[in-house]
């Protein structure tokens, strides 16, 4: 999550914002209320794919599937349901 600043405190914290955005956090400047601009860390990794992933990791675009699939569960409560189902139509 990206932290907001207004203008003015922006300007006044302006070592912080920047240690921030080096530490890879975005950060937002909202004037009067509303969120005008952002300022976040440079892609300097374009190529790799892990580059990429993270950087819409951290913008909240994807998220990772668990590193173990879950199992799947049965849908149908009795046996033959598709059966039935298939007969159904005719």
């Amino acid at each position: 999550m990206a932290q907001v600043y207004s203008a003015y405190e922006a300007k006044a914290k302006f070592s912080e914002v920047l240690r921030r955005v080096q530490a890879g956090q975005r950060v937002i400047i909202a004037y009067r209320g509303k969120e005008v601009a952002e300022i976040s860390p440079l892609v300097t990794d374009r190529s790799s794919l892990e580059g990429s992933l993270e950087r819409l990791e951290d913008l909240g675009v994807v998220t990772r599937a668990p590193k173990t699939p879950r199992a799947l569960r049965t849908l149908a409560k009795r046996p033959g349901a598709l059966k039935r189902f298939l007969e159904s139509r005719d």
